[in-house]
């Protein structure tokens, strides 16, 4: 169907905008046209992940990042940091599987580069290739044992497998190398969710009282925090200012684990359904929820 509608518009605009006469007499015109518009439409957005449910979450069409840095590298296709940046590119217009492609690319060039691994491993973990994130992951930190997103990312795959005590254990280590106040706030979280779900509350505890009064900022994880602490009630974490995709479902899977923790199971679900009902799809908090929920089955 998408196809269909594709070639419609674009006969339509060949009908508005070429003159009568020369529509009959120059007919490979249209198919010419059809034919070099139609990869540039299909292409706009591409599968990048299909639910158990059958959901498809699709990219975004590139804005002129991506094709700025295409035109880049192709100036010098040997670069690394160019290779990177198109990688980058593709990444921020949710171009995830396209990313994984270039930054393999990268890696067949410079095999002992871990930022390689750190972000291939990242996107691998955004389409829910689990087993290959945490092998780039792991690669990357035996490359370089203080990469911050090496860390902080192989957490994050380790929670949602259920592995709480290695997750917790690399948080821990990502804490201090923390690049930034946002980054802060989301290994702190993080950090007590794995101790936590892992039974060590008292630990868990720990890490909230040294850290009290040190997450400034403006994030979904500080107000995650805040809940953690007593400060607001779950009904206080999502906003009615929080209408980002994103943002959504990662307070709203803060919500449901903090339930979970108080034995509430079925508020749990709901928040967890709260949070893949949002649509934010790249969001660590999407991704969780549906591990949680195959698990809560």
């Amino acid at each position: 169907m998408y196809l269909d509608l594709v070639l419609r518009s674009l006969i339509i605009g060949y009908i508005r905008i070429i003159p009568r006469r020369s529509r009959i007499m120059q007919p490979h015109i249209l198919l010419t046209t059809l034919v070099l518009a139609l990869p540039a439409a299909t292409a706009a957005q591409s599968v990048q992940y299909r639910s158990p449910a059958g959901v498809e979450y699709l990219s975004q069409p590139d804005t002129g990042a991506v094709a700025r840095a295409e035109s880049a590298l192709a100036t010098d296709p040997q670069n690394v940091e160019l290779i990177l940046a198109l990688g980058l590119a593709h990444a921020g217009v949710r171009q995830y599987r396209e990313a994984i492609a270039v930054f393999t690319r990268g890696i067949a060039l410079q095999p002992d580069n871990a930022i390689l691994y750190r972000w291939r491993g990242h996107r691998y973990l955004s389409t829910r290739e689990f087993d290959r994130a945490r092998a780039d992951l792991e690669r990357g930190l035996a490359l370089d044992s203080l990469c911050y997103g090496c860390l902080y990312h192989l957490g994050i795959v380790r929670f949602v497998l259920g592995d709480f005590s290695p997750a917790a254990a690399v948080f821990a280590r990502a804490l201090p190398l923390a690049p930034n106040e946002g980054e802060f706030a989301g290994s702190v979280d993080w950090l007590w969710m794995s101790l936590s779900r892992a039974g060590h509350p008292d630990e868990a505890q720990q890490v909230l009282d040294r850290h009290a009064g040190s997450v400034t900022a403006p994030n979904a994880y500080a107000r995650r925090i805040l809940l953690y602490r007593g400060e607001i009630g779950p009904e206080e974490v999502v906003t009615a200012a929080d209408t980002g995709a994103v943002e959504v479902a990662t307070r709203s899977y803060g919500v449901g684990n903090w339930y979970l923790l108080h034995g509430d199971m079925a508020r749990a679900r709901e928040w967890f359904e709260r949070s893949v009902a949002s649509g934010g799809w790249p969001a660590f908090g999407f991704i969780a929820s549906e591990a949680e929920l195959r698990r809560l089955r």
